[in-house]
Order: C-alpha cells, then sequence, then structure tokens
C-alpha cells in the first residue's frame, strides 16, 4: 500500500514550507490527495519523488517556469537547455563578480592613499563611491539582467554591518471565530492563503458548551482562533506585510471569496494596499513595500 505523509512532516522532512508545497501543487508540479480521517493535503510517494526533483532543480535556482517545462517535455533535451542556460549565467555571473572585485581593490588602493584628516581627501573618496554606485546601476552588459542585479545585491552586502541585527517585533493574536465549524474552516483557509502553520487543536468545555481552540503560525504572527458565543468579527483584525505583491493577490484572492467587505488601493503609502473582511468577521490590513 502507497504511504501517504501529511503536509507537516514533508515540511518538516525536507525544510520546505508548507505554503511552497501548496504554491508547487498551485503550478501543477506536484498532486496532493486528501482522506476522510485527515483533512489537511497528504502525499504519496510519487509526489515525494517529484518533489524532491523540485528542490534541486531550485537549489540550482531554475525558474518555477522551467521546471515545469522540464516535468511536461519527455526526454532530456529541455533538462539539458535549462541547464547550459544556466551554465552561461554562471559563467556571466563570475565575469560580474571579477569585475567587482577590480573595483573594490582599486577602491579600497584609493582609501590607503587618503588622508581621513583632510577634508577634501574624504570628500573625494564620497564621490568615488558615489561613481561606484552609478557604475552598478547604470552597467551595460551582455548576460542576463538578474545577474545585474545580484552585483548589486553582493555590493549591498559589502555595506551591511553584521553586528546590528534588526529583529521583528512577535505579536499574540486572538481570533474569536464564534462555532467550532469556523475554526476548522478558517485554519484551512489561512493555512491555504498564507501557509500557516497549524499546532494541534485544543478541546473541551466552556460555559457548558464544546469549544476548540487552535494555535497558527502566520509568518512571525503567532494568532489564536477559538469558537465562543461572542458574535463573529469585532475585534478580530491583522496587519501582514508581504515580500511580493504576488504573494499579496494570493492570499487576498483566497481571503475575498465570501468575504464582506475587501478593496485594492493602488495609490497609497506603500506600493499595494489591500483590505479584507474575510466570511469569519476578521479584518485583513495587506501591505508591501
Amino acid at each position: 500500500m502507497n504511504e501517504l505523509i501529511k503536509i507537516s512532516e514533508v515540511s518538516e522532512r525536507y525544510a520546505v514550507t508548507t505554503r511552497s508545497l501548496r504554491y508547487y501543487e498551485d503550478m501543477g508540479l506536484i498532486n496532493s490527495t486528501r482522506n476522510d480521517d485527515y483533512a489537511y493535503r497528504m502525499y504519496d510517494e510519487s509526489a515525494i519523488k517529484r518533489l524532491e526533483q523540485i528542490l534541486i532543480l531550485r537549489r540550482l535556482n531554475i525558474s518555477i517556469k522551467d521546471i515545469r517545462r522540464v516535468f511536461n517535455s519527455p526526454g532530456s533535451d529541455v533538462v539539458l537547455e535549462v541547464l547550459d542556460k544556466k551554465v552561461n549565467d554562471i559563467d556571466d555571473e563570475v565575469a560580474l563578480l571579477h569585475e567587482l572585485k577590480e573595483v573594490v581593490l582599486e577602491f579600497i588602493r584609493q582609501i590607503k592613499d587618503a588622508d581621513f584628516s583632510n577634508d577634501s581627501d574624504v570628500k573625494q573618496l564620497y564621490e568615488k563611491a558615489k561613481d561606484i554606485e552609478a557604475q552598478l546601476v547604470n552597467v551595460d552588459y551582455d548576460g542576463n539582467q538578474s545577474n545585474v542585479n545580484r552585483l548589486i545585491e553582493v555590493t549591498e552586502k559589502l555595506s551591511m554591518t553584521p553586528e546590528i541585527v534588526k529583529k521583528r517585533s512577535r505579536f499574540y493574536l486572538i481570533f474569536d471565530l464564534g462555532s467550532i465549524q469556523n475554526v476548522l474552516e478558517a485554519c484551512e483557509l489561512y493555512s491555504n492563503a498564507f501557509g500557516a502553520e497549524k499546532f494541534p487543536e485544543d478541546r473541551g468545555e466552556y460555559q457548558g458548551k464544546e469549544w476548540i481552540g487552535v494555535s497558527l503560525k502566520i509568518f512571525d504572527l503567532d494568532i489564536w482562533v477559538q469558537s465562543n458565543d461572542k458574535p463573529i468579527g469585532g475585534q478580530n483584525c491583522c496587519a501582514i506585510q508581504f515580500a511580493s505583491e504576488e504573494e499579496l493577490r494570493y492570499a487576498y484572492n483566497l481571503l475575498i471569496q465570501e468575504g464582506t467587505e475587501y478593496s485594492i488601493v493602488l495609490d497609497g503609502w506603500a506600493p499595494l494596499i489591500a483590505l479584507v473582511r474575510d466570511k469569519f468577521g476578521v479584518h485583513w490590513f495587506f501591505y508591501f513595500e
């Protein structure tokens, strides 16, 4: 019998987020199954093997688009073409990094020759740094544009101060969702929309009625959802900053289904802002910068 593995176990075993697993499935790269005993996605042996192939290709920085081409094409022609292109991209990047090395070494030589007690020398170094920045931004190279972006990323890393680590605050939110059914459905919805990690359920009685509470992890937010007799909605609200427009719109499109209020703002203080009041009465404020 083909053993089925829970999505949480797959996530832990391969160090891949549940959101990424759902994304791979949405892109048609892997298939999951469900049964009556477990409401969440499960994967069989063939799906696990396919996932291992995906992770290897992603480690090589192969795009999802090219991975789909590889899987949808018979034979080895497409995968060889994709890998050959990757080798060329690496060669381009190596050339750019060598160019960056020479620029930095020249800058170091100028710093060694500078007199920091002399204001004019300091000003000249500042102007030189601005020239280097302009060269990197405006570099004209025959390779892939992503290589230029990578070059800029490398220079940004050189300017970072590793001793200073910015830590984001942690929040603990409580959502009162009314019925037990609402809690279970909300956990499924938020798992799909955000790749939320769901922890074991707590069940008991509250004021003589059956009660359920579930802890969710949405990005760096700890959220507790529970059933009670309070009207849904109320003070339930959450703000989330997304890393990309695609992730924001993905979550937005799922949450507006049966939602009572929703809108997108394109001319606000952030490139994209979205407001949603989902079917469970929770108010969401989405944005990305």
